[in-house]
């Protein structure tokens, strides 16, 4: 229900200050003033608004469906040692970073995993799950958590909104002028926006949306290895590739982290084939290797 409610929330802010702006902007109708053609220019305003409106929103919520969708316990007074150790190795390692303190918590997963996620790089949410308290020892816990430590410092989640809001728009833009080709070349619709521009705008959406999505995944990719490099400076380098290796000996575990989640965790799981160009995260083994290669 708490989900429901949140899409149904983000989606009418979405539409609000969508509106606000393009208003402010004086955009109306993307049709040109005759109604024979598109403007441009117009188009691009809209879609740019919308586009970036809708991954800035999500990022602005992100903490929120976090702690909602994981039921994450976040750690305001530690009530044992093992919390008391991991809210002050945090502590350190966002001193180290120079951000501000996250907040820090634990969510109920056999699975080991963690995340980080939140807009602001000084009040971003750090959380660990309980599976992973329980298995790994201190210096690879300690890794993972520099990891996320790491991401957060490299401003990852508002890089990856930005990414991902002018995906949305060239895909939005994209789809409608492919939409209104068919609807004015193919169909000979000579009187507005008729039905075949905007089955085809979906259509052509759906189509574009999965293969620029390629790209963001690429970017999440990318910077795994980056935050690779942060566990082991903020931990030991030893640390991360037992981390690494010990997920992998893990890796038949379903992840349990929700599909908005998954690109935050440590480890997002094993594709093959085409599916590889989907995956949130590199291969353990390459990850692993990269580490065992780093300079000091």
């Amino acid at each position: 229900m708490k989900r429901v409610l949140l899409f149904l929330a983000t989606n009418l802010a979405i539409i609000i200050v969508a509106s606000i702006t393009l208003s402010i902007l004086g955009v109306g109708s993307y049709l040109n003033e005759a109604g024979t053609g598109l403007d441009l220019q117009a188009l691009l305003i809209f879609c740019f608004v919308f586009g970036m409106a809708g991954s800035f929103i999500s990022l602005l919520l992100s903490k929120k469906i976090a702690k909602w969708s994981m039921k994450v316990k976040l750690i305001d007074k530690p009530q044992n040692s093992r919390e008391e150790w991991l809210v002050r190795t945090i502590e350190k390692q966002a001193k180290d970073a120079g951000i501000g303190m996250p907040e820090v918590g634990i969510f109920e997963a056999q699975q080991a995993n963690a995340f980080a996620t939140g807009a602001n790089r000084n009040k971003a949410l750090v959380a660990v799950s309980s599976g992973m308290m329980q298995r790994f020892d201190q210096a690879e816990i300690e890794a993972v958590l520099g990891h996320e430590v790491g991401h957060v410092a490299n401003g990852d989640m508002i890089t990856l909104a930005l990414i991902q809001g002018v995906v949305n728009t060239f895909v939005m833009f994209l789809a409608r002028v492919i939409g209104f080709a068919v609807d004015r070349v193919i169909l000979k619709n000579e009187n507005g926006l008729g039905i075949g521009y905007f089955v085809t705008t979906i259509a052509a959406e759906i189509v574009l949306a999965i293969l620029a999505s390629t790209i963001v995944f690429w970017f999440s990719r990318r910077r795994e290895f980056r935050a690779d490099e942060a566990g082991a400076r903020f931990g030991s380098r030893q640390g991360m590739i037992g981390a690494l290796q010990r997920l992998k000996a893990e890796s038949q575990v379903p992840n349990q982290l929700p599909e908005s989640m998954q690109a935050f965790g440590i480890t997002g799981g094993k594709k093959k084939g085409f599916k590889a160009l989907f995956m949130t995260h590199p291969p353990l083994e390459d990850r692993i290797a990269a580490l065992q290669n780093m300079t000091d």
